[in-house]
């Protein structure tokens, strides 16, 4: 009887983000991705969301590795924090690790892992698996599928991918090498992304973009040009550079990740760009408008990028008006379209043209449709399916993908973060939960708690109101106040009559009460004053009473 394979997910299903999963097998563990997410809009003064590395800490000593699949933030933004309790090396290709490097380098733990860089179709002993890597198109170079040979057979990942059959660097998905390994010892199961499974058709290619940008550059020939896009985005800032350079225009990078992952991608020699056609940002004064092409961050309306400095008309080293061509070669994520959209607004104010993935082919998806995912399921021919990467729905779409092509519906399980799945000899089940709900970052802070989040939601809403009082802590007499202040309830000045009779009302409450203990004194005045908030304004603000003793 072969030993069983557990997989552990804690992130990445039922979200677009977070993705991480545990591989276990006879008692060790090696991690596929450690990924973050961004907070959404009610997440108020969250920088960061990560996995819920409870089970991970509690079983630090069994832990062997993590592999990367490729290097966006949503799947290794989260090892800087991980490795403040763990310790272990981390395998992914040179562009990977060296995207994973800045974030470790900056929060101090590098000392805490050895990075190890990995070859396209290279197999590797990590832990108690055989990991081998197979190459995969995605919106950064160097993405990987990976395949894990096991005692029950091979356990294929699919990274996220799309079909691109022609790639800006000319490394398509290796759809070869899996149709070799079905047809070979089979592909047992199948962990696929999801994102797309919705939309319809196949992806267009990334240099597809190529020639919208020709077009945009030479509409805006005696403008000075400024594009955003993802850092991470390598073909897509070789696009724009190409095209800049056949306008004759000088590049400057802004923002500080732009200017990292450019750096870190030219000298890696996946990002192409002679050293005489690229300027400092501090000198862009000294080249003509005409003659600049400025790639910078911000694409996703993030509030301290670069881009939304300037549509605020902030930013140290742009000023945006009149004669400057704006690109977004970008598509909000999901829940950033406000952001996206002020950041857009703004930029019209200051006079600039603004172009968009909403008017004009300035972006291709890098995660596969409906088609390309059909394609996979029928090369890689899996007896078993679970969808990730993913909100729910993708993943529910991603099955019925699935059962479209030949597997049966008991050959789809789709999980969700905490699951546990076992594959063993008599199949794939669900055997268990883990913990697995978000871990908050705010600033330094590693876990801000639900409660906080909800205190931020009430003074955001409601506002608060704050009582404090003076109290004989031997006769429970009022000795001063009470004084009774409000943020955000209502305007004190035009509400004087409504804040008098507050303060009878806690009078009343202290009066009452036959305990005169502190925290006996400060529920029933928060009990009664928040009855009467409600009675008369029909609101909820946050109550804090501070009583003091005379």
């Amino acid at each position: 009887m072969a030993s069983p394979v557990r997989i552990t997910f804690l992130g990445g299903l039922g979200e677009i983000g977070r993705n991480c999963a545990c591989f276990e097998l006879d008692g060790r563990i090696v991690l596929l991705d450690c990924g973050l997410m961004f907070p959404e809009a009610d997440m108020l003064g969250v920088d960061l969301v990560l996995p819920d590395f409870t089970w991970l800490r509690e079983n630090a000593d069994r832990v062997d590795g993590c592999v990367l699949s490729h290097g966006h933030e949503d799947h290794v933004g989260a090892l800087s924090y991980l490795l403040r309790d763990l310790s272990f090396p981390v395998y992914g290709s040179a562009l990977s690790l060296g995207i994973a490097r800045n974030r470790i380098e900056e929060a101090g733990v590098l000392d805490r892992t050895t990075l190890v860089p990995v070859e396209d179709g290279e197999r590797r002993r990590i832990g108690p698996f055989e990991v081998e890597f197979i190459p995969v198109t995605h919106s950064v170079p160097d993405g990987f599928a990976t395949a894990w040979h096991t005692p029950q057979g091979v356990i294929l990942h699919s990274g996220d991918w799309k079909l691109d059959l022609t790639p800006v660097d000319g490394r398509t998905t290796d759809l070869a090498r899996i149709g070799a390994i079905a047809a070979t010892t089979g592909v047992r199961l199948l962990l696929s992304d999801s994102t797309n499974a919705e939309e319809e058709g196949h992806t267009r290619s990334e240099r597809s973009i190529g020639h919208s940008l020709r077009s945009l550059f030479a509409a805006a020939r005696g403008q000075r040009i400024i594009t955003a896009c993802f850092a991470s985005h390598i073909h897509r800032i070789q696009q724009i550079a190409d095209v800049a350079i056949a306008e004759g225009r000088k590049i400057a990078t802004l923002g500080l990740s732009m200017k990292k992952n450019v750096r870190l991608a030219r000298d890696l020699g996946r990002l192409h760009i002679p050293d005489d056609r690229v300027c400092d940002i501090a000198d862009i004064g000294d080249v003509a408008p005409e003659a600049l092409c400025v790639i910078s961050t911000g694409s996703q309306g993030e509030p301290l990028s670069a881009l939304a400095r300037m549509a605020a008309n902030e930013n140290k080293w742009i000023t945006v008006g009149p004669g400057d061509t704006v690109i977004l070669s970008s598509h909000p994520i999901p829940g950033n379209e406000t952001s996206v959209g002020k950041v857009i607004d703004g930029l019209h104010r200051l006079g600039a043209d603004v172009v968009h993935s909403g008017i004009a082919d300035v972006h291709v998806t890098g995660h596969a449709k409906a088609e390309e995912l059909k394609t996979l399921l029928s090369v890689a021919d899996p007896a078993w399916l679970v969808p990730v990467h993913g909100e729910y729905r993708h993943m529910i779409h991603h099955g019925r993908l699935a059962v479209s092509v030949g597997l049966r519906e008991d050959d789809v399980v789709v999980c969700a973060d905490g699951d546990v799945v076992e594959l063993s000899d008599d199949g794939l089940a669900k055997v268990g939960e883990v913990p697995a709900g978000y871990l908050y970052v705010d600033g330094v802070v590693g876990d801000v708690g639900h409660g906080v989040l909800r205190d931020r939601r009430v003074l955001a809403e409601e506002g608060v109101v704050v009582v404090i009082v003076t109290v004989d802590v031997k006769t429970g007499e009022v000795i001063a106040g009470p004084e009774i202040v409000t943020h955000g309830w209502v305007h004190a000045p035009e509400a004087e009559d409504l804040l008098e009779e507050a303060r009878r009302r806690v009078v009343g409450a202290i009066e009452r009460s036959e305990d005169t203990d502190f925290d006996t004194l400060k529920r029933r005045i928060r009990k009664t004053l928040a009855a009467f908030v409600n009675e008369r304004t029909r609101r909820k603000p946050m109550i804090v009473p501070v009583v003091m003793e005379a």
